[in-house]
Formats: structure tokens, C-alpha cells, sequence
């Protein structure tokens, strides 16, 4: 009786012990979250203007190239060697400075990234300190972001915690 006793007792010691000695994790959304702040999406109407507004002026420079080069087809039999020549070099001026321009705002680290940086950096910010506080909260020791590019193959909805940044933040669903 003594041995079973002992026996039924280690096994529930080992058992707790391995248990408390497992991570605990969850799963967090931050799209969502960044869905449900006013601000992200303040900003992100903001980056979308914009960028339409930077869009459509580029587009309008390479109209004018557009429109520069079918001219010059329709008056090239009549030009000269120099005046074709200068003619060229005017045209591809215009395309390499829109072109120029489209790389400054939409290129890698360019204008748009900064705003990006400038409008939505602070909000990411928050939400990332909400998510270190409710880890600390719960005692996690590893959350995971679904929206982040990781890929789930499944994940139980009740892992989702998302809705607990949410209420740190003072949102309500």
C-alpha cells in the first residue's frame, strides 16, 4: 500500500513540476489590434492621401514625357540631326527625373517610409509595451504573433489574447 502511495504521489510530483516548468505562450493578432485603434487608422488614411496626392504627381510628369515623346515622333522627319539629339536628350531628362522622383517617395527608406515611421511607429510602439505588459501580467514567456508573418497551422481561439491588449489600450471591442 506504502509503494503505491509513494508511487501515485511522485507521479503527480513529477507531473506538476513538469508542468510548471513548460512555457507559457499565446497568440495574439496584431493586425487586429491595430484595426481596432482610431489613431492606426487615422494614420493610415493619412499615408493613403499621401501617397495618392505623390501618386498623381507622378503621373502627371510622366504624361508630360508621354506627351513630350509622341510630339517628337510626329515632328522627328522634320527635324535635324542636333535638333533630334537635343530633343532625345530632353525627353529622357524628364523620364529620369520622374523616375528620380518616384524612387525618392516610393523607394526603399524613401519619403513614404518616413512618414510611415512618423505616423505609425508611436502607435506599434504602444501596442508592443501593451503586449510586454500583458505578458507580465499572465506570466507568458512567449507570444506569438499570427499576423506577423508566423506561420500557424492551427491556433485555438482561446490562445487569442488579443482582445486583453485591447482592453490595456482602453479599447473596447
Amino acid at each position: 500500500m506504502k509503494k503505491i502511495l509513494f508511487s501515485v504521489l511522485l507521479i503527480l510530483i513529477t507531473g506538476v513540476a513538469a508542468q510548471a516548468q513548460s512555457p507559457r505562450y499565446c497568440i495574439i493578432d496584431s493586425r487586429y489590434i491595430l484595426e481596432k485603434l482610431d489613431d492606426y487608422k487615422d494614420a493610415q488614411t493619412k499615408l493613403d492621401n499621401i501617397s495618392k496626392t505623390w501618386q498623381e504627381e507622378i503621373d502627371a510628369k510622366m504624361l508630360e514625357v508621354d506627351k513630350m515623346y509622341k510630339g517628337y515622333q510626329a515632328e522627328r522627319p522634320m527635324l535635324s540631326d542636333e535638333m533630334r539629339k537635343r530633343r532625345e536628350d530632353e525627353i529622357v531628362a524628364k523620364e529620369k527625373a520622374a523616375k528620380d522622383l518616384q524612387k525618392q517617395r516610393f523607394g526603399y527608406e524613401g519619403d513614404l517610409f518616413k512618414k510611415r515611421q512618423e505616423y505609425v511607429k508611436p502607435i506599434q510602439d504602444r501596442v508592443y509595451n501593451a503586449v510586454q505588459k500583458m505578458a507580465a501580467q499572465k506570466a507568458y514567456d512567449l507570444v506569438l504573433d499570427k499576423a506577423g508573418g508566423v506561420t500557424l497551422f492551427y491556433a485555438d481561439p482561446k490562445l487569442d489574447h488579443s482582445d486583453d491588449v485591447l482592453k490595456i489600450l482602453g479599447i473596447n471591442k
